[in-house]
């Protein structure tokens, strides 16, 4: 499934015997979703995160980036990294499914170079420091019908 937050979560596991493998969400340093991970984790729901690297922070014109965060960016200097290796590396440790996204062969190689370093505790935990709570996607239940204009074909 996709972007089911605790409410559509609760009543899919109320109302049907149906247990979702794998929950696919807006999760990155800046919107962490934390109950919901939890309700993961307690009904063996993997977490699968869509703009594992904040790359949602970028449109609109966001005051903060993930990219440019100096908390971000410090810690990718202590290990040689970039930023974004060091979002897809907390990804990893926090046992996330992380899907990022790129087009540019550089960048696609960049995303496979983690596997060579670990962030320690209070790294993680000043990437954890940064959950803002603000969601830079759409909110899930303002994508319906009316919004988008397209009726869902019957089979």
């Amino acid at each position: 499934m996709s972007n089911f937050v605790p409410e559509h979560l609760e009543r899919l596991l109320d109302e049907t015997s149906v247990v979702p493998t794998v929950n696919q969400i807006e999760l990155h340093p800046y919107f962490q979703q934390s109950e919901l991970q939890s309700m993961h984790a307690e009904n063996g729901i993997v977490t699968q995160a869509w703009s594992p690297i904040g790359g949602i922070t970028s449109y609109g014109g966001g005051e903060r980036r993930t990219l440019d965060d100096p908390t971000l960016k410090e810690i990718a200097g202590r290990h040689g990294k970039s930023a974004a290796q060091v979002m897809l590396r907390w990804h990893l440790q926090e046992g996330h499914s992380a899907i990022p996204k790129s087009t540019k062969p550089a960048r696609i190689a960049e995303n496979f170079g983690i596997f060579d370093f670990e962030l320690d505790s209070e790294q993680i935990a000043a990437i954890d420091a940064l959950d803002t709570g603000v969601r830079g996607g759409p909110d899930p239940d303002s994508i319906t019908l009316e919004n988008y204009g397209m009726e869902i074909p019957k089979a």
